[in-house]
């Protein structure tokens, strides 16, 4: 029991190839619902999750012999991390796997809004050919301000390296991260100077719903917003609102307050931000490439690895 592991989604074959090398016995159950987990969660030392099943009270008090738990990504909101600590449970999760295609996705989503890809591609396939309409934006020069310089903002950080950009950081938990790629300020000089926004945090107490209407009104220029983050961080109203008042030129949304169909549907906002020529939307894909399914199993092992007995 010491060494099993029960893995209820869907992970690279690596991090079972590797967790047996190093003596674990996996049992592999991506298509398992969490009420069937729960019965059978009791006969297991490690559980490997990701997005889909939350670890709580009720979860840890039922996983009486869980030692660790493995999260197949970066953000650890679907984890009770201070219920897990008192039982002393261990959590691994790895950002280091999807930092970089968190990096390049919202460097592509910043380009495909400044330059008007949307839209002029809709266009030319519904027979307009506009060329003023979709005059786009040079990165150059602007001012990129990234809230939280972890793993996923400092790539955002170096990927934007070579664009000629002044790049600026906020991080509430950390001091002297100045490093080449960004700039350590505080929160006014992100809403002074920023020309682009891009949140790079993961979702807490203080972060929920952190970009609002009154966050936003304080901005002193234009901007272009990004999130790849978790999309309680910002009401999806106020980036909304912010575009009609011109204080957003443009969105790009990869995580929203509520995903999924049908759930996503019946927002009072999704109306509005699905007809809105000025947001770019994906489905929660940023960190979630064919190269970082794999990185992300081999970091997890890896750490997995330096666990002790």
């Amino acid at each position: 029991m010491k060494k099993n592991i029960l893995i209820v989604d869907d992970i690279h074959p690596i991090f079972m190839e590797r967790a047996e090398a190093l003596g674990y016995t996996c049992d592999y159950q991506p298509l398992i619902k969490p009420v069937e987990a729960m019965e059978i969660i009791g006969n297991y030392a490690g559980l490997v999750i990701r997005s889909k099943f939350n670890v709580d009270r009720k979860v840890i008090d039922a996983a009486s012999n869980l030692r660790f738990v493995c999260r197949a990504g970066a953000g650890m909101d679907n984890i009770d991390e201070a219920y897990a600590a008192e039982k002393n449970i261990q959590l691994i999760n790895a950002p280091e796997g999807n930092m970089d295609a968190v990096g390049e996705h919202a460097v592509g989503m910043l380009l495909a809004l400044m330059n008007n890809f949307r839209n002029a591609d809709a266009e030319i396939r519904n027979g307009s050919w506009l060329r003023e309409a979709n005059r786009g934006y040079e990165l150059k020069g602007k001012t990129v301000g990234i809230i939280g310089y972890g793993f996923m903002g400092s790539s955002f950080a170096k990927k934007l390296s070579g664009f000629g950009v002044d790049v600026i950081a906020y991080d509430k938990y950390k001091t002297g991260f100045s490093d080449r790629y960004a700039r350590e300020v505080s929160m006014e000089q992100i809403v002074k100077h920023s020309d682009v926004l891009s949140l790079h945090i993961p979702l807490t107490a203080e972060t929920d719903g952190l970009v609002n209407d009154e966050y936003l009104f304080h901005f002193k220029k234009p901007i272009f917003f990004i999130n790849t983050s978790r999309g309680k961080t910002a009401k999806v109203q106020a980036v909304l609102n912010a575009i009609k008042q011109g204080k957003i030129i443009g969105a790009g949304l990869d995580v929203l307050e509520v995903e999924r169909f049908p759930s996503l549907a019946e927002q009072e906002w999704f109306d509005e931000l699905r007809q809105s020529g000025k947001v770019l939307l994906t489905s929660h894909v940023a960190g979630w490439t064919f190269d970082s399914y794999r990185k992300i199993s081999e970091v997890m092992v890896q750490k997995l690895s330096l666990l002790g007995d």
